[in-house]
């Protein structure tokens, strides 16, 4: 009986805090369905016989008890809170500054992870998952590997963080915890589907070894996972454990490799995962310890439904942004018109040598991201406590304008970003210096081209975090699918019939459309911000 008070005096402030006063207990049921509770749980989680029953109940509560007399929710809490401080719009500028000040050296930051990979190949020749003695058939199977991984859980990554940020938000640990870890299962149980269509596949036309295979599925199993591990980290503000987990993981990994003489493929496997087993404890340990914060022992249980009919769309964008980003580097490695490959797929050094340094440009942009959607959000909030109410027009405009002078960022950062991989390709200490040969022409023309595309895709994706922020998937999905369409087509004509390395010239226009069609969107999103911050809301 105590516990089945407390539970219901939890899920009382659960429902508060998501809707205030209830309008009627139809909209109490509603809520308290949305937080996965079932009728078959409700007689043993709370002592009364369905949903109907405990909504009554909870209305009751919310409306006439004196303890909840003009009870609000969490977002009208916090309004009241902030609307009680004034805000001059002389203060603008120092906001921005502060803004900036945080998020550019911060998203700067979370690449920690990649910047130490790049080190670890510089200085060993050696990362997590590559090695520069690897010979083509090995690259080919562990970059492969890498790709299916990346592509396989794109689009979890994408609703992981999506709708487990919409618990966090509401401090709901428990529907934090349960999204987390149902969308972890399915991701993989997602993978392991692809894997085996692959499986099947090569076994009808034996496209590759087994021995290759084989590889190939451990590299993109084990990537995946730890992809999938540590999308949660982003949601949870826990970011600083990637960093830790690759870090540790890359550190033995090499001392394996230079300490013993077991084969590069175990070594890697091996630090990859300490990285996942690192993640996964620290995420249990995390949860246990916000979960003490919830006292309820209620059931909850995740509806694939719902998850699957709010998420879908970020989740095929998810899918066709890394098919996007891949698309040039397999239309470049099948292409034979310098002969026979040995497979459908075959590795090709100088092409990924001008990726690696074209990526660069979208890797030190990350900041201008970071920056541009962190601004974005708070700005949001200032500028509708500062605008009228019959001048919505101000407001729009206000945030237009914001947009546009981080868009003048994100270029002014790509000069300067171009002007440093010159100096890589040129100076004595940058590739040729540290490596003791000059880069091949295609690798120079491959980096300069896609690292315009980068900048390109940058910019789109900039466009996207803006319409994400207030629930606006639609205009980025069909971007990104029409972007990678001529991607494909673009990059297939070029590399089949001027040279295999002008398929990144398919990368460079798809990145344009893409930017090109969520700067359209962008623009008539600002046209009506009003409504959508309203409508988000």
């Amino acid at each position: 009986m105590e516990n089945y008070n407390e539970n219901i005096k939890s899920l009382i402030l659960k429902i508060k805090d998501k809707i205030g006063k209830p309008v009627s207990n139809r909209v109490v049921m509603a809520t308290i369905e949305s937080l996965g509770i079932r009728d078959k749980d409700t007689q043993y989680d709370f002592g009364v016989p369905s949903i109907s029953y405990l909504a009554d109940v909870i209305f009751k509560e919310l409306t006439f008890s004196p303890a909840h007399r003009g009870a609000k929710n969490k977002k009208e809490r916090e309004h009241n809170i902030k609307s009680t401080k004034s805000l001059q719009i002389s203060d603008y500028l120092w906001i921005k500054a502060k803004i900036f000040a945080h998020y550019y050296p911060l998203g700067i930051f979370h690449l920690m992870p990649v910047f130490l990979q790049i080190a670890s190949i510089i200085l060993f020749g050696y990362s997590l998952w590559t090695f520069v003695g690897f010979n083509h058939v090995q690259s080919t199977a562990v970059v492969l590997g890498v790709i299916i991984g990346l592509v396989g859980t794109g689009g979890f990554v994408q609703v992981i963080g999506r709708q487990a940020s919409f618990y966090w938000n509401y401090e709901d640990y428990v529907m934090t915890k349960q999204t987390v870890n149902y969308l972890l299962k399915t991701g993989m149980l997602f993978l392991l589907l692809l894997l085996g269509l692959i499986m099947t596949a090569n076994f009808f036309f034996h496209v590759y070894p087994f021995k290759v295979l084989l590889i190939v599925f451990t590299y993109a199993l084990l990537i995946g996972v730890l992809l999938l591990l540590l999308a949660p980290l982003h949601t949870i503000k826990q970011r600083w454990v990637i960093s830790l987990a690759v870090s540790v993981g890359t550190v033995t990994a090499v001392l394996l490799k230079t300490q013993t003489e077991m084969m590069i493929y175990f070594t890697h496997w091996i630090g990859i995962l300490i990285a996942i087993g690192i993640t996964r404890v620290y995420l249990i340990l995390f949860f246990r310890k916000m979960l003490k914060k919830e006292k309820c022992n209620f059931h909850i249980e995740m509806k694939s439904t719902v998850v699957l009919y709010h998420n879908y769309k970020y989740f095929f964008y998810g899918l066709f942004l890394y098919l996007f980003i891949f698309t040039d580097r397999i239309l470049a490695w099948s292409s034979t018109m310098n002969g026979p490959l040995p497979f459908v797929v075959y590795f090709e050094k100088n092409y990924e040598l001008g990726m690696d340094l074209g990526i660069l440009v979208f890797l030190l942009l990350s900041g201008v991201l970071e920056y541009g959607v962190a601004s974005f959000s708070q700005f949001l909030d200032l500028g509708q406590k500062s605008t009228s109410y019959n001048s919505p027009e101000v407001f729009n405009k206000q945030l237009s304008k914001m947009y546009w002078q981080h868009v003048i960022l994100l270029l002014v950062t790509t000069v300067a970003i171009f002007m440093l991989i010159y100096a890589l390709i040129n100076a004595p200490w940058g590739y040729r210096g540290h490596f003791n040969e000059a880069l091949d022409i295609v690798s120079i023309n491959v980096s300069l081209i896609g690292g315009l595309g980068y900048m390109f895709l940058a910019w789109g994706m900039l466009n996207t975090l803006y319409l994400f922020t207030l629930g606006q998937p639609a205009h980025p999905l069909k971007a990104i699918i029409f972007a990678a369409l001529l991607n494909l087509i673009v990059g297939l004509i070029c590399s089949r019939f001027i040279s295999y390395e002008y398929s990144v010239i398919g990368m460079l226009s798809g990145s344009v459309l893409f930017m090109l069609l969520t700067l359209k969107a962008n623009i008539d999103f600002f046209k009506k911000l009003d409504y959508y911050y309203y409508a988000a809301y």
